[in-house]
């Protein structure tokens, strides 16, 4: 869950390092003036929208480091600038089944593999289905 106030303090922290108003802001954005003006005040919550305007329009924002806190901000700096955060916990390894990395088609069970979907941190994701032959 998105805790607000500490989300609102990583925006002003952005705003400061870019040395903006919270109209320029607006405008870098592409966001309507009384938008960051809401958001700054408490009043409005911020969207899933206005979150990824903000990631895309400033390379060295982090998402993780925007919306949780974690990795460093500013990216692609030397590290004495950078602001440290926690790194995110690294889940639980799993080896795959011996049949995934044989690159077959089939699984133990003889059931067919429909589609295998990629998800990456930056949101992307690649799809590859089976192919009929």
């Amino acid at each position: 869950m998105l805790n607000q106030d500490v989300f609102l303090k990583r925006l002003e922290t952005i705003i400061e390092y870019y040395d903006l108003s919270a109209s320029a802001l607006a405008d870098k954005i592409g966001v309507q003036r009384s938008s960051i003006s809401h958001l700054l005040t408490g009043r409005n919550k911020p969207s899933l929208e206005f979150v990824l305007k903000v990631v895309h329009a400033f390379p060295e924002v982090d998402l993780y480091w925007l919306l949780q806190g974690d990795g460093i901000f500013p990216l692609n700096t030397d590290e004495k600038n950078a602001t440290q955060f926690s790194a995110p916990k690294k889940e639980k390894e799993i080896t795959p089944p011996s049949i995934l990395t044989n690159v077959s088609h089939k699984v133990a069970s003889k059931k067919t593999i429909q589609k295998i979907v990629f998800f990456y941190a930056d949101g992307s994701f690649e799809s590859y289905f089976e192919r009929k032959e």
